[in-house]
């Protein structure tokens, strides 16, 4: 059997150029939707850039007020100190008394 060859023949034009149109379609298509997901992360990268910096800026007030109530807790425990003292001179003195007074009354038992 033997086979028979068939001549090719270029398609038509208009058959070219409606191929050409689908294909600049389909890629503007394809492109318009990389630039909106690309254009969609950069908004998101905006609003999270956005939302940490605010959190930032309550972040540091926190600590400001932190400080600023340190601040004054040490002021507050360098008032105390001499209080502190008396109550730590009381006690060593109660101490002695104590002492002083076993001391007596077990004299007072011999």
């Amino acid at each position: 059997m033997v086979e028979t060859a068939e001549e090719t023949t270029e398609p038509a034009e208009a058959d070219i150029t409606g191929l050409c149109q689908d294909v600049f379609s389909k890629m503007t298509t394809y492109l318009t939707g990389e630039l909106t997901a690309t254009r969609e992360d950069y908004k998101l990268l905006e609003n999270m850039n956005k939302l940490t910096s605010l959190k930032y800026l309550e972040m540091r007030d926190i600590a400001v007020n932190i400080s600023r109530n340190l601040k004054d807790l040490n002021q507050k425990s360098a008032a105390l100190q001499p209080y502190l003292d008396q109550v730590a001179l009381t006690e060593e003195q109660v101490a002695a008394l104590d002492q002083a007074l076993t001391s007596w009354m077990h004299i007072q038992r011999s």
